[in-house]
């Protein structure tokens, strides 16, 4: 059954309803913009993590790849104090044997 009474006093309930409504439909309003707000918040944390991990295993690379050409450094330079001891026997051989062309020339 449909509630009576004088126009006024529905009158005030519908505005009652009406303003509660209103203040209701504010509120959610709010709520779903905070809730997006917090949503696009959390979106853009993974996109940074997503972005740190992807960082970092490009760094892994790069530390592998230093490592790597570290170690061939440290051939080419054993390789090349084998030469530069071989270059200074031949000289000091060189020299010697110059010694001896010229003690046998003399």
């Amino acid at each position: 059954m449909m509630a009576t009474g004088t126009p006024e006093s529905q009158a005030r309930f519908g505005q009652s309803v009406k303003g509660l409504l209103t203040e209701k439909v504010t509120t959610c309003g709010t709520d779903v913009i905070a809730l997006t707000k917090q949503v696009l918040k959390g979106s853009r944390s993974s996109e940074l993590l997503g972005q740190a991990a992807r960082n970092m295993v490009l760094q892994e690379d790069a530390i592998l790849h230093s490592e790597d050409s570290l170690r061939k450094m440290a051939i080419i330079t054993t390789h090349l104090q084998y030469q530069q001891e071989a270059i200074q026997k031949n000289v000091e051989q060189s020299s010697d044997l110059q010694d001896q062309l010229n003690h046998l020339l003399k």
